[in-house]
């Protein structure tokens, strides 16, 4: 039964399909693991073990009725804190929202559930997804099931945490800075940033109270999962028009450019001076790159076509815009204050309480950087890159609200925290689809991931070539203990 639980989704609901095991067995299995293991993880936070069984147990009648079943049927799935599942506590990791109870499911959650899956927990986070450590005052702090000195990665991180341990079916994540990407390259596992605005994100609580409308910029929902194949399926099932849309509105996303490694055009921009990566990952991320030539892709080596630096200087302020949104009022009053101080130069507080004007001016900018990688995808089908500078780090969680305290060790050397964001950024600031895949490890035993960008709504490129990859090097390895 063990390695049962390490299936992918799409075997988990065809063993289901077969009687090969029942959903409820399943479920029960998982929950098992769940009280044996994640104690020293810590990634499962919140369980309605009463309401997964009823619907496990529905489940299997309706297995045993011969009716027609979901892609996803009797799949036992967590769900990142920051999603409402309904009849669960959510808290999005902040003392905030520590007693809210969700009277109904997020738009994506209901999409797991109407294809059969079965939400039994939520998994852990930082305080508003605003972190790429996972840990908070209400639910204490994840492990890194390959290394419980270290962080599983953030905002993401007790998802990832949880398929690495074998804890759960299935993952949903969010991402606007990383936050599927991170986790799933320090823990060793599959995930998708999906293109924005795919994936209807109603019922996020990320920084802003339940029930919230507005959506947030850059921010995305997608899937994280120990096999290639769920990234497809997660896509498959979450992707669509949201409520408001849904009587008009249709999503086709493209085709696939190509099926096999033979086929695609790759770009390569392993490293950079304004970011530099710890040299064992590019070696391995270089080897990555060598087995895609050997299949015979057509491989080119070089930059994108917006460099980090600019990059950055568009994709920081807006990100802290947004952040700026979910400051409690008292914080942003004194936010006001302090961007005044800051003057014309400008700084942190002035990113964060940054005037519509400014940020209009910003995201013109922004289309001017979308329109320059839409045309350099005409000449390559995907590029690969970095996901961080590093793998996974020890944990650090010494107060830290700029991001100015905190370092990351890069070949011996302190680099700022604030690296974490940069890999992040092309993908985010121009709303693309980016997919991480597990590539190698390091010598102190780390998971190594390597982020795949494509084209705006291409998203099945960027996963059909980690589908691909995943055949040629292998990918999710179980960590020892687990």
């Amino acid at each position: 039964m063990t390695d049962l639980a390490f299936r992918s989704a799409g075997q988990l609901a065809a063993a289901v399909a077969a009687k090969e095991v029942s959903s409820v067995e399943l479920l029960d299995h998982y929950l098992a693991r769940v009280e044996q293991l994640d104690p020293k993880v810590n990634a499962i936070v919140a369980r309605d073990e009463e309401s997964a069984r009823a619907a496990a147990l529905e489940a299997d009648r309706t297995v045993s009725r011969g009716e027609p079943l979901g892609r996803l049927h009797g799949v036992p799935v967590t769900i990142k804190d920051s999603l409402e599942v309904a009849g669960m506590r959510t808290t999005g990791g902040s003392t905030r929202w520590g007693e809210h109870v969700s009277t109904s499911d997020a738009e994506s959650v209901a999409r797991l559930k109407n294809e059969g899956a079965i939400v039994f927990g939520k998994s852990n986070m930082p305080p508003d997804a605003r972190d790429w450590q996972t840990y908070n005052e209400v639910y204490g702090t994840t492990n890194n099931p390959w290394d419980p000195t270290r962080g599983p990665g953030g905002s993401s991180g007790g998802s990832a945490a949880a398929l690495a341990a074998g804890l759960t079916g299935l993952e949903l994540g969010g991402d606007s800075a990383g936050s599927i990407r991170v986790p799933a390259h320090f823990c060793g596992v599959y995930g998708l940033r999906t293109s924005f605005g795919i994936v209807p994100r109603y019922g996020s609580v990320s920084g802003h109270a339940p029930g919230t409308l507005a959506d947030f910029d850059m921010a995305v929902l997608g899937p994280l999962g120990r096999h290639a194949d769920d990234l497809d399926l997660g896509l498959d099932v979450l992707a669509g028009a949201d409520h408001d849309r849904a009587p008009a509105w249709r999503l086709e996303l493209p085709p696939a450019r190509s099926t096999t490694l033979r086929g695609f055009r790759v770009a390569a921009w392993l490293d950079d001076p304004f970011c530099p990566v710890d040299s064992e990952l590019v070696a391995i991320m270089q080897a990555t790159l060598e087995a895609v030539r050997a299949e015979g892709a057509v491989v080119v080596e070089g930059n994108g076509p917006v460099g980090l630096e600019e990059t950055m200087a568009l994709y920081e302020p807006l990100l802290m815009a947004q952040s700026g949104l979910v400051e409690p009022d008292e914080s942003y009053a004194g936010l006001v204050e302090r961007a005044a101080a800051e003057g014309a130069a400008g700084g942190f507080a002035s990113d964060l309480t940054l005037r519509f004007r400014e940020w209009h001016a910003l995201d013109e900018r922004r289309q001017h950087s979308r329109r320059r990688w839409s045309e350099f995808f005409r000449d390559v089908d995907v590029l690969i890159c970095p996901v961080t500078p590093t793998a996974a780090f020890p944990h650090d969680q010494q107060p830290d609200p700029t991001w100015s305290v905190r370092t990351l060790r890069v070949d011996g050397a302190d680099r700022p925290y604030r690296d974490m964001l940069t890999w992040m950024a092309p993908s985010a600031v121009n709303h693309l689809p980016a997919a991480v895949a597990p590539v190698g490890a390091t010598r102190d035993g780390l998971p190594v991931g390597i982020q795949v960008i494509a084209p705006y709504l291409h998203d099945r490129t960027a996963v059909q070539f980690v589908r691909c990859l995943s055949k040629v090097i292998g990918g999710f390895r179980r960590p020892p203990g687990f």
